[in-house]
């Protein structure tokens, strides 16, 4: 352990929980309910202990982010030693401190292509309004204002403030705190799983999926379309991985409409696909970019926006301020970890390793587990994966009309292993430094958890 453990009077934490704490995304009635929160104390590596002696696997990496692994002394350091010299100043009054201003130059050499700025913001979320700002603000500099539609797919996630949840395509966002933003247009989602047809290959699919994106602007029309955004993989969404030349078709969409092509790399930036980010795997080339989550390992709050050199010269020459950013956008501390945490990343080889070693490794062990008869696919791509529960193999039936992942997943955390359920899937996402030991015992501890619930299930 990188710090002593602190002695916590567990039992008060979590009645303190349900007195005053509201946690995120959660039933309230049901966290008063069994009592509150179970209480994470300490971490190392990928193992996470709760308040109560437990270890647990840590397969989601936090909530998608914590890359490099937990008890890192240098994160730690990094934001001492940047709050002992300058804690915080903003960037509001023509200002700017050193860790932003060398970070932003960092990511824009690992960005490549037109990527010339950055724009730092403090969750993903905010990186999502900040996208929608800066696509509209761009039209509206070249004497476009029309062009305010953005295109998004159906149960994409982009955040949950308004402006994220309007963009995302989940109904059950869409159904709580509306109405949602004006100016945005959903398209199927390549889930390839449930929405190939009878017969139609790969590729018939990814054309089918791409051409959704291409009638909804003629629908709209192009006059009026901003932008598309999509993540490269879907990752709240359920691991949608899309099918080859899916991302190709979609941004030669974009350039013939000229067509604003956006990417959310909050989950799938910083080597978690085995390439710096998500688009590069695919081979394209977006014009705005967000990013979170694995930027500082989920050791600080931080996200960016890259902009493309051509919408930064735009915006220059409208010779106006851009009336938007937040008190922490560029913040010292958080940049300087954000710094730290890709030296980290570079030194150890993390997204060489994920693309050859640990990605190919967890492949082949969801590979064998598709042969599990609960298991309609598995799928991965470099260290976030899927498996699909069905009822019957044969036509993708599910249990019972849906939505039974909480069951295998629940069973998962009581033999110490953090998965997240999504419908009827079993998700993943551990930190990069994951070793291939460790996701032999993930893929046991899913299948052992698949067979308890069998009766289970089976009974519904």
């Amino acid at each position: 352990m990188s710090a002593p453990l602190r002695n916590y009077d567990i039992a008060e934490l979590r009645r303190l929980d349900v007195a005053h704490h509201l946690p995120a995304q959660q039933d309230y009635g049901l966290m008063r309910d069994i009592g509150g929160s179970r209480i994470i104390v300490r971490a190392e590596g990928s193992t996470i202990w709760d308040g109560e002696g437990h270890a647990i696997l840590d397969g989601m990496a936090g909530l998608w982010c914590v890359n490099v692994g937990y008890g890192r002394e240098r994160l730690a350091r990094a934001a001492y030693d940047q709050m002992r010299e300058l804690p915080f100043y903003n960037t509001f009054f023509k200002t700017a401190t050193p860790p932003p201003v060398k970070l932003a130059a960092k990511l824009s050499s690992l960005l490549g292509g037109h990527f010339s700025h950055i724009f730092f913001n403090s969750s993903g979320s905010e990186a999502i309004d900040t996208l929608i700002r800066l696509a509209r603000y761009y039209w509206q500099a070249k004497g476009q204002p029309e062009r305010n539609v953005i295109i998004a797919r159906t149960n994409a996630y982009h955040g949950s403030t308004i402006a994220g949840a309007s963009l995302g395509g989940m109904g059950s966002m869409h159904a709580q705190g509306g109405p949602m933003l004006p100016g945005i247009e959903h398209v199927m989602q390549p889930y390839g799983f449930e929405a190939m047809a009878p017969g139609e290959d790969e590729d018939a699919f990814a054309a089918r999926a791409a051409q959704a994106v291409e009638d909804k602007i003629l629908e709209v029309g192009p006059e009026r379309v901003a932008a598309f955004i999509g993540e490269p993989v879907q990752g709240a969404g359920g691991v949608i991985i899309p099918p080859r030349g899916y991302w190709t078709r979609v941004e030669a969409i974009c350039r013939r409409h000229g067509v604003l092509l956006c990417c959310d790399e909050v989950i799938c930036g910083f080597g978690r696909l085995g390439a710096w980010f998500g688009h590069q795997y695919y081979g394209i080339q977006p014009d705005l970019v967000t990013m979170a989550k694995g930027l500082s390992s989920g050791y600080i709050p931080i996200s960016a926006v890259g902009v493309a050199d051509f919408i930064v010269e735009t915006l220059r020459e409208t010779r106006d301020d851009f009336y938007h950013g937040y008190t922490y956008s560029g913040h010292p501390v958080a940049a300087a970890v954000a710094l730290e945490n890709i030296a980290i990343i570079e030194e150890e080889g993390l997204v060489e390793r994920t693309r050859n070693v640990t990605g190919p490794h967890l492949a082949r062990r969801l590979a064998a587990l598709a042969q599990h008869p609960l298991v309609g696919e598995t799928r991965s791509l470099g260290l976030i994966g899927a498996v699909e529960i069905v009822a019957d193999k044969a036509t993708h039936a599910r249990f019972g009309g849906g939505g039974k992942a909480t069951i295998v997943r629940d069973i998962c955390i009581e033999r110490g292993l953090m998965v997240r359920a999504v419908r009827d899937s079993i998700v993943m996402s551990p930190p990069l430094v994951i070793t291939e030991a460790e996701l032999d015992r993930m893929v046991d501890t899913i299948a052992g958890a698949l067979d308890a619930a069998t009766p289970v299930l089976r009974a519904l």
